[in-house]
């Protein structure tokens, strides 16, 4: 019986399937690269401001607590954009006429609020309660970085699912006392050793079956 194709077809549909998967799966490595990049995320930009305020300025100069500005982040799923009255609780007294504070007066003076263009822009798909995480001892900078040594603010991680889920699976390494959830440069020390796992026991964390359910985040 006559051979109708050539023998080195098999070689060639080998190649052309392995080419193939390998094609595929460099695409898949491609978009995943992409997909965690900063074009994604937005890590590291800086978004321009109507006034350039300084985290580093008022928190790591002249030590101003996050809880001043940010009045609701221990009672509600809300950290809470500060009033402009509480930025004239200062600013009526020091830099008064600044021009780079002028539009801080106006809206003092009109009662229009500053609109600030938004840094940490979670997914409406996405349920997150700041509350809860401060009071289970999550720091700020576990989130949001070194704040305090940002002259001008950026997003210091990625906010996708896979980043939360790191915490949610194995949140022990993350935790710390209440009362450093506000200190940015506060770390464990040598005697701390068995304080993670003191923690979660302090604060009743859940299990990871728990953390991981799609309903916790996704309501």
């Amino acid at each position: 019986m006559a051979q109708i194709f050539h023998r080195s077809t098999n070689t060639l549909s080998r190649f052309s399937i392995f080419g193939a998967a390998f094609l595929v799966a460099a695409l898949l490595w491609v978009a995943a690269q992409i997909n965690r990049s900063a074009y994604v995320t937005a890590i590291d930009v800086v978004r321009e401001q109507p006034i350039p305020f300084s985290h580093q300025h008022h928190v790591a100069g002249l030590g101003i607590d996050c809880r001043y500005c940010h009045t609701s982040v221990e009672k509600s799923s809300f950290a809470g954009i500060p009033a402009t009255q509480i930025c004239m609780n200062c600013h009526s007294q020091i830099w008064a006429e600044a021009e780079m504070l002028r539009p801080v007066r106006e809206s003092f003076r009109t009662g229009v609020p500053i609109r600030w263009t938004r840094v940490h822009n979670l997914a409406d798909f996405a349920y997150f309660d700041h509350s809860i995480h401060v009071s289970k001892g999550v720091g700020c900078v576990t989130c949001h970085g070194r704040i305090d040594q940002m002259p001008l603010v950026r997003q210091a991680a990625t906010l996708q699912m896979e980043w939360c889920l790191q915490c949610h699976r194995n949140p022990a390494p993350f935790l710390r006392p209440r009362e450093y959830v506000f200190s940015m440069d506060w770390r464990p020390g040598p005697e701390d050793i068995n304080l993670a796992q003191k923690l979660m026991q302090q604060y009743r964390i859940q299990s990871a079956e728990l953390l991981t359910s799609c309903s916790t985040c996704h309501r």
